[in-house]
Parts: C-alpha cells; sequence; structure tokens
C-alpha cells in the first residue's frame, strides 16, 4: 500500500483524535517499519490493517465508520495533488465511471506498484452508476467516502447503496443515483 495513504490517515487520526492517539495506536501495533511513512513509500496492508484497527478499539468508532470518514478525508487529498485528473470530468457519473479506464492508469504511472482496487461499471445512465468494487482489502467504506465526496465536489448529491457480494466485503455492488437538482 502506498505511503501516502499511511501519512494522510495519520494526518487525519492527530486532526480528529489528536498527537498522543496517533503515537498509542502506532505503540500498541506491530509495525514493520515502526509507523515511520513516506508518502512514496510503499507498505503492508497489514499495517493500515493493524492501525485502523487499534483506533477502533480506542476511539469506540467502528474500522467501517473510520474508513468511511478517511474516504471522505482523502478525496480532498486526491483532488489537492493531482488537480488535472479531477478537473477532466464535468460531473461526478464521469469520475466515476472512469476510475478504472482512466484514474487508475494515471496513478499507475506515479506509483507503478500501486495495488489499486478495481472498479467495474455494469450500467451507466446520465444520473446512476452501478459499479462493482473489488478488492482483497475489503475497503468499500472507504470508497463510499470517496464517491460522497466526489458528488459534493460537482456540487450534487447522491443516494449511494451497497450490497456485499462476497461476506469479506472483497467484491461489493454499489447503486449510485445522483439527486435531481
Amino acid at each position: 500500500m502506498k505511503g501516502i495513504v499511511f501519512t494522510e490517515f495519520l494526518e487525519l487520526v492527530e486532526t480528529k483524535f489528536g498527537l498522543e492517539t496517533v503515537n498509542e495506536i502506532i505503540e500498541n501495533s506491530d509495525l514493520k517499519s515502526n509507523g515511520v511513512y513516506t508518502a512514496i513509500g510503499t507498505y503492508d496492508f497489514a499495517e493500515m490493517l493493524s492501525l485502523i484497527t487499534n483506533l477502533s478499539e480506542k476511539t469506540k468508532v467502528s474500522v467501517s465508520d473510520l474508513l468511511y470518514t478517511y474516504g471522505l478525508h482523502f478525496f480532498h487529498v486526491l483532488k489537492d495533488n493531482y488537480p488535472a485528473i479531477v478537473k477532466k470530468y464535468d460531473s461526478a457519473i464521469d469520475l466515476l465511471s472512469s476510475i478504472d479506464s482512466h484514474i487508475h492508469v494515471q496513478v499507475r504511472k506515479i506509483y507503478p506498484d500501486a495495488e489499486l482496487p478495481k472498479f467495474d461499471v455494469v450500467e451507466r445512465t446520465d444520473n446512476s452508476i452501478t459499479l462493482i468494487y473489488t478488492s482483497s482489502r475489503s475497503m468499500y467504506a472507504f470508497a463510499i467516502g470517496l464517491i460522497e465526496k466526489t458528488f459534493h465536489h460537482f456540487n450534487s448529491n447522491a443516494k449511494i447503496s451497497h450490497t456485499l457480494i462476497n461476506e469479506d466485503g472483497s467484491k461489493v455492488k454499489f447503486v449510485i443515483v445522483e439527486d435531481e437538482q
């Protein structure tokens, strides 16, 4: 997993819960990196899982809710660090339909070894999209936060529903319907 995901997660934890919490979850996690991350480095996903699990235990906030909140936060990281990618699109539906065919292609140019989730477009209309999310990391709640912020970025809202295809969350169907304006 790319280091930017770790550095931004720890920044979010510090902002929401304080530096003491950051230090505590690092100390309570089994981290090969010792909790020292660079944005361009690559780290084991098990470290993120350990950090977020320890944060959940400390804060009594579910892992799913923490991932969702992190997804909300991470959209701004993407938009601020890679504005050309986001500016290419005229709507949230356009952007979402291009995750695998354009956005992840661009991400791989920057981070060739990035392990990215897959988003297959099942159906698309002018105001809706159905996606199949596939990832061994089962971070679909993170994806929900990103999707929600994508609509907010385009001054819109959407009803986002999801169905677990695989019980572990490694494959999820999203049905997203943009609110009429």
